[in-house]
C-alpha cells in the first residue's frame, strides 16, 4: 500500500492521487473508497470490495403441540383429524430452526421483482425502500 503525503495549499490540504497510486491500490474508475481514521493522525484509504446478492431460501420448522379431548371409545386418530382440520387449540410451540433449501446469485432487478411478488403491498414502494427493507447489506469491516 503506497504512502501519500498531503500537500498544503493555503488552508486546504490536497491528497495527490496520481495514476501510479491508483494502479498500486488496484483502483478503477467507479470504485468506492473507504476512509479509516487510524487514531494516530494518519488515515487509511482503501477500496471497498464489490458485492453480489445471494437469494437464500430456507424452511422454518416448528414443533407444535396440541391436547385434544375425544370420547373414550373413539379412535385416537380422531384427535389427528381435529388437528388437521385446524379445529384444535395450540398447546405450545417450539422453533426448531431453519434449514436452507436452496440459494442462488441474483441481480438487484431480480431482488426487486421477487420482493414485490412476495410482498404484494410493496408494489408502490420505491426501489430504494424495497432494498432498504428487503436486503441484508454487507458492512465492510473498515466502515464500522
Amino acid at each position: 500500500m503506497p504512502i501519500v503525503t498531503l500537500i498544503k495549499d493555503g488552508d486546504d490540504l490536497i491528497l495527490p492521487l496520481t495514476d501510479p497510486v491508483f494502479a498500486d491500490m488496484g483502483l478503477e474508475i467507479g470504485d468506492t473508497m473507504v476512509w479509516k481514521d487510524n487514531n494516530d493522525g494518519s488515515w487509511t484509504l482503501s477500496k471497498k470490495p464489490k458485492t453480489k446478492i445471494v437469494m437464500v431460501d430456507a424452511i422454518s420448522t416448528f414443533r407444535i403441540r396440541y391436547a385434544v379431548e375425544i370420547p373414550v371409545d373413539a379412535d385416537a386418530e380422531w384427535a389427528l383429524d381435529t388437528v388437521t382440520m385446524g379445529e384444535a387449540k395450540e398447546l405450545s410451540q417450539q422453533h426448531l430452526g431453519e434449514q436452507i433449501s436452496s440459494y442462488r446469485v441474483i441481480t438487484e432487478s431480480e431482488l426487486l421483482t421477487q420482493y414485490r411478488a412476495d410482498n404484494d403491498y410493496t408494489t408502490s414502494w420505491s426501489d430504494e425502500v424495497c432494498i432498504k427493507n428487503g436486503l441484508t447489506k454487507w458492512v465492510f469491516k473498515d466502515e464500522i
